[in-house]
């Protein structure tokens, strides 16, 4: 019998997220000759062996309260698995796979692959290095350049110059990028604190804004253009699925309009010619094997309106598996089913 560990919620801005997409792969993740372990991580980094059978207070942040949870850890210690304390002591509990539905900061940054890695466990998705350069936006952008893919002019920006001169530092914005630019932190995802900044006097208070989560942020040209996105699944030899876009329906696709609103629509094909989605397709896989992921990520374009050239914007290595999430839906459209997806991903975690 396979043990699959799945790991939710994380010290994150992303901690809700995290809930939702997690209790969705427990819902869809086949049991057949599977012991599935659900391991949720609170806010305030405490492990815990969820000891209930309802998805639904996971998603609905309840799961915290169950009286028969246990105290839990994953050991360091090649061969130790998951020590879980009960009553009348420690115990190791062997684990064949790690499957991590972590967002964020602690989550996707490489930390917890890196304990993924030390516990000698094979894990879903990127490894550590993929996983750091992915989720700072700023590094991103530079292994991304040396595909020749076109990117948004950017600026990176530090707290520590922005302390001694903010003055100074809304200068040099104004300088280099016409308004509308975006500021948003290097290593959030899920658009925590990213601002559209239309105008000087907005500047300030979203710089103030991004820096609280971040500190590196960058500062980013306004692409007009369809936002598409891309699921790419694989190792060694990496596919991509259809390409999907999302109509934000509000100033840009933000936290809110993702997770809380509805004014937001999904489209899938994306709403661009069959050459175009191709294209789009095969800068993904690119981007993707430059950046040394495995596994999966979801990569995120503009296609310029007009003149249709193709933009890359950031790639997610662990993207949201909530219902609404573009990822398992696009593989869907290639007729994937939520089931068979998580089955391909931990089989690619044992293939290495």
């Amino acid at each position: 019998m396979q043990t699959v560990l799945v790991l939710f919620g994380g010290v994150s801005p992303e901690h809700a997220v995290s809930l939702v997409s997690g209790a969705a792969v427990l819902r869809n993740l086949r049991k057949d000759n599977r012991r599935v372990l659900p391991v949720g991580i609170t806010r305030e980094g405490k492990w815990l062996l969820y000891g209930g059978d309802n998805y639904d207070d996971i998603a609905n942040d309840k799961w915290e309260q169950h009286p028969d949870n246990l105290t839990a850890f994953l050991s360091p210690e090649t061969g130790m698995g998951l020590r879980v304390i009960y009553p009348d002591g420690v115990r190791s509990v062997p684990v064949d796979v790690i499957f991590p539905v972590l967002h964020g900061e602690n989550g996707e940054d490489g930390s917890v692959q890196g304990l993924f890695q030390l516990s000698g466990i094979p894990f879903v998705g990127c490894g550590i290095c993929a996983s750091a350069v992915s989720m700072d936006k700023s590094v991103t952008k530079l292994i991304a350049a040396t595909t020749g893919v076109r990117q948004a002019n950017w600026l990176t920006l530090r707290r520590t110059d922005f302390r001694e001169d903010a003055e100074a530092m809304c200068r040099k914005i104004m300088e280099n990028i016409a308004f509308p630019v975006f500021i948003k932190p290097c290593s959030t995802g899920s658009s925590v604190g990213v601002s559209k900044v239309k105008t000087e006097a907005e500047l300030m208070p979203a710089l103030e804004a991004a820096f609280k989560f971040d500190k590196k942020i960058l500062a980013e040209e306004f692409i007009n253009g369809i936002e598409v996105e891309v699921a790419v699944f694989g190792n060694e030899k990496p596919v991509a699925a259809v390409a999907g876009e999302i109509d934000a329906g509000a100033e840009f696709y933000d936290y809110e309009t993702k997770y809380v609103t509805s004014t937001s629509q999904a489209f899938i094909p994306a709403r661009i010619s069959k050459e175009l989605n191709a294209q789009v397709r095969a800068w993904a896989v690119k981007v993707y094997s430059a950046l040394g992921c495995a596994g999966l990520s979801r990569v995120d374009f503009f296609v310029t309106r007009g003149t249709n050239e193709i933009v890359f914007n950031e790639i997610n290595t662990l993207p949201g598996f909530t219902p609404i999430s573009m990822y398992p839906k696009m593989w869907a459209a290639e007729g994937k089913t939520f089931p068979d997806l998580l089955d391909d991903l931990i089989a690619l975690a044992l293939e290495g």
